[in-house]
């Protein structure tokens, strides 16, 4: 990362990151990994899409009624999320958004770019005979917490932006009409400094699907990414995780002997900690704080 921001400086540079899960765990180490990555790419990531393993498991095994996924059923789901974010720059579309256009909508400050990413429909071939997925339904599941990538309730936070990206059979009047629905029933809360605006992304590609696959076919799905304040509930969980371990000092021999310094333990925990309150403060009401510490 650090490489291509040299390279490429004027380039868009979006990442996905694969965080740990409130639950599962797949090393010791990992709260101490995420922390020093996320301290290092900070700077040199314009727009990282945090998806954690755990969200991803659950919807395998309530919408697509898988057992025990395996990484081939989480990769298949999440391949659908990157094609969704990027089949603008592959495909003709109605309202076409480039990646440039993400980051311009969805990042208001350089160190607030972990959007939050909500995709529908996921269902399994079986279920996809005898449901229909209209334009309302799918745009309405974007907001069901159940279907994030990232277990956290934006129900705790505000939102800041907004992007739905529909793919397939879709009108912008049906897309206009549904999120006026949602504007009204839902109590969707967004910052006081930012209009609340719904940035709409409309492309004629429908989501193509692998064969026997354990996703259905469908004419239309939406991929919404959120930039909301209820993310910072992840950094927290890790934050804790990695205190837990760090008082102890536990492990950090490992790190130490391939060549780092322990203080870039406490440099990078103290980044995490920073990021935790720029969002706690960029979801102040205007009055509440006198401007935004820490976001030049």
């Amino acid at each position: 990362m650090e490489r291509l921001s040299v390279d490429y400086g004027k380039k868009s540079k979006l990442e996905f990151a694969i965080y740990p899960a409130p639950q599962i765990s797949t090393a010791v180490v990992e709260p101490y990994n995420s922390i020093l990555v996320t301290h290092t790419t900070l700077e040199h990531s314009d727009a990282a899409f945090m998806v954690d393993n755990e969200a991803l498991y659950d919807i395998c095994r309530r919408n697509l009624d898988i057992e025990r996924p395996t990484y081939t059923n989480l990769n298949r789901l999440l391949g659908q999320i990157v094609s969704s974010i990027t089949a603008s720059l592959r495909f003709d579309g109605a309202l076409n958004v480039d990646l440039l256009g993400f980051q311009t909508n969805l990042v208001p400050y350089p160190r607030i770019h972990f959007p939050l990413i909500t995709y529908a429909p996921v269902i399994s071939a079986e279920k996809a005979y005898h449901e229909q997925l209209s334009v309302p339904e799918i745009t309405n599941a974007c907001f069901e917490p159940a279907n994030q990538m990232v277990k956290c309730d934006p129900r705790h936070g505000k939102y800041m932006a907004c992007c739905l990206l529909y793919r397939g059979d879709v009108v912008p009047k049906d897309v206009s009409a549904s999120i006026g629905t949602i504007k009204t029933k839902r109590t969707i809360q967004f910052v006081d400094w930012c209009p609340t605006g719904f940035k709409v992304g409309i492309n004629y590609q429908p989501p193509t699907v692998v064969p026997g696959g354990d996703l259905a076919k469908v004419q239309r799905a939406v991929c919404m990414l959120a930039n909301t304040t209820a993310i910072a509930e992840a950094w927290a969980r890790l934050n804790h995780k990695f205190d837990l371990m760090y008082a102890k000092r536990a492990f950090v021999h490992w790190y130490v002997g391939e060549g780092m310094e322990e203080g870039e333990f406490s440099e990078a925990r103290e980044d995490i900690a920073a990021l935790e309150k720029d969002f706690e403060e960029v979801g102040m009401d205007s009055g509440e704080g006198e401007g935004e510490g820490g976001e030049e």
